[in-house]
């Protein structure tokens, strides 16, 4: 068995909400043996807090939303992905407003931090599921299915698919949580044009833009509706005959979006509120049957 780990000091993140555009402050500290992950809403009256875990989770069409309540917090898995890999079991994150900010779209700044103050071992021994027989989940609507079966450590491969010219199908894998640092830290969150029309419909995404989030553009449209939606996210106009990725910065990797969902599943997971020892396979994965899986390992975990 191994000991629990907490942050070796607090440090503080800031930037703008995807969804809401607010500008929101993170502040993760240190929390004591057997607390695990607790999300505190420090703007609200009496500063309430939610419970990270799989149950909480009220909401996972555009990113995993935790509730107690009516206090709600979203797009929190990219911090959570970041506690979970690098081995932090008791965090206490504190936040300003209903979002945790999107940074860069991805879980590097977190990993940053986290070697910045350290990991500190603490006196409990950590809790583990063991994994002794295979467990599945799948959504015969989208063509998800999530699988773990029995192994010595934790270790995650994802398969994406698309209809589109552009990004067509990939896979990612992780075999040792030591190397999510260097292997899946750095990769970007991604939507294609057509759900950002969506969102913006929606009023959702105030805060998207392409310094926190890969655009593929792989549906042709009229130049004129391209030129009007890259004013609306900042966007620099390009020919509507040219297919894609738009962002600021090239691709951290070939398959980053595969890598992407990765990143999820592992934050989507840490809401098990569990060390997990077994292999996931994962096709197709996203939110919704990713919480779907996690509370099925936290049935397990009351079994």
């Amino acid at each position: 068995m191994t000991k629990q780990n907490t942050l070796g000091g607090s440090f503080t993140l800031e930037g703008k909400g995807l969804h809401t555009g607010l500008h929101l402050v993170a502040t993760f500290n240190p929390a004591p043996e057997n607390h695990g992950y607790k999300i505190q809403r420090i703007d609200l009256p009496d500063a309430p807090i939610i419970d990270a875990i799989a149950e909480n989770v009220v909401e996972t069409t555009r990113g995993t939303v935790l509730a107690k309540g009516n206090v709600r917090c979203s797009t929190v898995e990219h911090a959570l992905a970041a506690l979970y890999a690098m081995g932090i079991d008791n965090c206490l994150l504190q936040v300003n407003g209903p979002e945790v900010p999107i940074l860069d779209g991805s879980a590097e700044l977190y990993v940053e931090n986290i070697r910045l103050v350290g990991i500190v071992e603490q006196d409990a021994e950590r809790l583990y599921l063991d994994i002794d027989h295979a467990l599945e989940v799948n959504d015969e609507h989208n063509g998800s299915d999530i699988v773990i079966v029995p192994a010595e450590g934790f270790s995650l491969t994802t398969t994406i698919s698309f209809p589109g010219k552009v990004l067509s199908s990939q896979t990612a894998e992780l075999t040792d949580l030591n190397h999510f640092a260097d292997e899946i830290a750095a990769a970007r969150t991604f939507c294609f044009v057509r759900e950002v029309e969506m969102m913006l419909a929606a009023n959702l995404i105030k805060g998207g833009d392409l310094d926190n989030a890969i655009v593929i553009y792989e549906q042709e449209k009229s130049q004129e509706e391209l030129d009007r939606l890259a004013d609306r996210i900042g966007a620099p106009h390009r020919k509507a005959t040219e297919l894609g990725y738009i962002q600021t910065k090239p691709l951290m990797w070939e398959n980053e979006p595969a890598r992407h969902k990765l990143l999820d599943l592992i934050g989507d997971l840490a809401l098990v509120g569990r060390r997990i020892r077994g292999r996931v396979v994962a096709k197709r994965p996203g939110h919704t049957i990713n919480n779907k899986f996690a509370r099925m390992l936290r049935e397990e975990i009351q079994k």
